[in-house]
């Protein structure tokens, strides 16, 4: 069977204004060489590139309202190197996972993916969620430990081990991922 990778942007449009984002800056600021990387090489192998963000309680936003307003936020130079292109994919959540109530599922059979690569942030939350909702689709799962973000850097480690652990994902550093 051929396998299809597509990798996931998590969160990255975000503004930075709420509780813990002076906690959490740091720790994007270090993913981001890795994040901006993947996401070339992704195009550049043609894979599927989906972000899938907060809306940030503005449910008649779309895509171009979300990258404004975060660009408008507090840490644009954290937002503009990962911003989507013409050909990435979008879809708005409004929880911890990528999956809860929105149509990824359906666009990822409909791209015929059978791997993802999750990466933005934050660790020990929505990638660890999307993790697990991806586990039980049956979707083989890789997370980039230098391209995602914590906010709590015990708990970051302890969420990356329990993918590898109870999920079967691959915890690898982004130059090892292939599209």
């Amino acid at each position: 069977m051929t396998r299809t990778a597509a990798l996931v942007v998590i969160d990255m449009l975000n503004t930075y204004e709420h509780e813990d984002a002076e906690l959490l800056v740091p720790s994007v600021g270090a993913a981001l060489p890795a994040l901006v990387d993947l996401l070339g090489r992704a195009r550049e192998a043609g894979a599927p590139v989906v972000y899938a963000n907060d809306n940030f309680g503005q449910w008649r936003s779309h895509h171009g309202e979300i990258l404004d307003m975060a660009l408008a936020g507090r840490h644009p130079e954290l937002v503009d190197p990962v911003r989507p292109d013409e050909d990435s994919l979008f879809v708005v959540k409004a929880r911890h996972s990528v999956f809860y109530e929105t149509p990824l599922a359906y666009l990822l059979r409909s791209l015929d993916v059978t791997d993802l690569v999750l990466t933005g942030q934050v660790t020990e939350q929505c990638v660890l969620y999307s993790a697990l909702d991806a586990h039980i689709r049956h979707l083989r799962v890789t997370v980039p430990r230098d391209a995602v973000a914590h906010i709590h850097e015990d708990l970051a480690r302890a969420a990356l081990r329990m993918i590898e652990r109870n999920m079967a994902g691959r915890v690898v550093d982004a130059a090892e991922v292939t599209f």
